[in-house]
């Protein structure tokens, strides 16, 4: 029996694969707003009651398309980290950065689905929240191991009262109020995560067409910058301060 139902649940992932697949597909082509159930299933030879009974509406394919996009932005970050490790702060960030701008760049469709325009009449469910928190995690590993090391720098000027407003609101935000970093440094990476995300949706979108042509150079430099904002110093010969 356990046979049987192993290999039933491998079909239905395999279905399932296959339409998120054609669903990707139709996303570059036409965009998430234009995204269709009925139209997956023709492509795919299935009848639209078929393909119901793996994703029942629009809104539940495109929250699996977005949780997917989410869950490999996540997993290239989490990966970076681990090859890159904790000795050097400042290296851990760059390598982290790098490899989530690679894989945007890579899946320009997938990142446009979760950093790209809303899709009209779609309110993404709390199931998206976990997966779209993993990059802003690892950032947030790295600075608290720099932390850890002695090699986390403490902002010069002193905290605003703002900031420990929004250090608590990010505390929430993540459900892990024991976070050791300071508080005044929290504001701050919270800061550099939304800069980090701007600079790579300008590259993807078409911003900086013919305005900056070198724009790897402009990327390694500004995410160093947004390593010292944050606070993390640099153990390498080449260290910035």
């Amino acid at each position: 029996m356990d046979v049987i139902q192993g290999a039933k649940e491998r079909v239905r992932a395999e279905v399932a694969g296959a339409i998120k697949g054609e669903a990707c597909r139709q996303l570059a082509a036409e965009g998430a707003a234009r995204l269709s159930l009925r139209a997956v299933a023709r492509e795919l030879g299935m009848a639209s009651s078929a393909l119901y009974r793996y994703f029942p509406s629009r809104d539940d394919l495109l929250t699996a398309l977005i949780v997917d996009a989410y869950d490999a932005i996540g997993q290239a970050a989490e990966s970076a980290f681990t090859r890159a490790g904790v000795t050097d702060p400042q290296h851990a960030w760059v390598e982290i950065c790098r490899a989530v701008r690679a894989w945007a760049l890579e899946h320009p469709h997938e990142y446009a689905l979760i950093y790209g325009s809303p899709v009209p009449g779609y309110a993404a469910p709390q199931d998206t929240v976990a997966p779209a928190s993993r990059v802003a995690l690892v950032l947030l590993a790295v600075a608290e191991a720099a932390h850890d090391a002695g090699l986390l720098a403490e902002p010069d000027l002193p905290a605003a009262d703002c900031d420990a407003v929004v250090a608590e609101e990010i505390r929430r935000l993540l459900e892990q109020p024991d976070r050791i970093l300071p508080g005044a440094v929290v504001p701050r990476l919270a800061a550099a995560w939304a800069q980090l995300f701007g600079l790579i949706s300008f590259e993807v979108f078409g911003q900086f067409n013919r305005v900056i042509d070198d724009r790897d150079t402009l990327f390694e430099n500004a995410v160093v910058a947004l390593a010292l904002q944050v606070g993390l110093r640099s153990t390498g010969p080449d260290a910035r301060a």
